[in-house]
């Protein structure tokens, strides 16, 4: 009968595990959504011509910061799919309607690694080289990957202090 209560810990540990996993894709779901200010970022279909304000910055790896240091919320799918790497250079259009519409327009230098994904502190990273790389939650769920699965991921080629990267492909 000691099975039976081992069996149901390790199920409520896979509960709190799924469970620590909805929520922080809806925490990244609702930060790609609204913008520093609480408003919606609503998306605009970049084919269209668009005017408005124009604000050129560096990914950090989860956000745009711009020249005056301010932050801007790049969509966490965009950034997955796009795989933006830390210090890409992205362009920005504040459209008038409030539309936020992002053009990666000057990707930096890359390097590919293969790496082990692990999870801790409700966030998503990939070991590899002797160290961590945190990597969005779209990423984890956009290549359907599990934790100690094998994946290759992009990070800077010249900034060993990278503390996020890109998932390339799952193995």
């Amino acid at each position: 009968m000691s099975e039976l209560p081992e069996k149901q810990v390790k199920r409520l540990k896979s509960l709190i595990t799924e469970a620590e996993t909805n929520l922080a894709a809806a925490k990244e779901l609702l930060m790609s959504i609204l913008g520093d200010d609480g408003q919606v970022v609503t998306p605009a279909n970049s084919r269209e011509e668009v005017s408005g304000k124009i604000v050129e910055g560096v990914f950090d790896g989860q956000v745009m910061i711009g020249p005056d240091g301010k932050s801007y919320p790049v969509p966490a799918n965009y950034a997955s799919k796009s795989k933006l790497v830390e210090g890409d250079i992205l362009k920005l259009t504040i459209a008038d309607d409030g539309g936020f519409i992002y053009k990666q327009i000057g990707p930096i230098a890359r390097k590919q690694i293969i790496g082990t994904l692990v999870q801790h502190d409700g966030a998503y990273y990939v070991e590899a080289q002797g160290r961590e790389y945190r990597i969005l939650l779209a990423s984890v769920t956009y290549f359907r990957v599990n934790i100690g699965d094998q994946v290759t991921i992009i990070v800077p080629e010249d900034n060993p202090d990278a503390t996020w990267a890109a998932v390339e492909a799952a193995l």
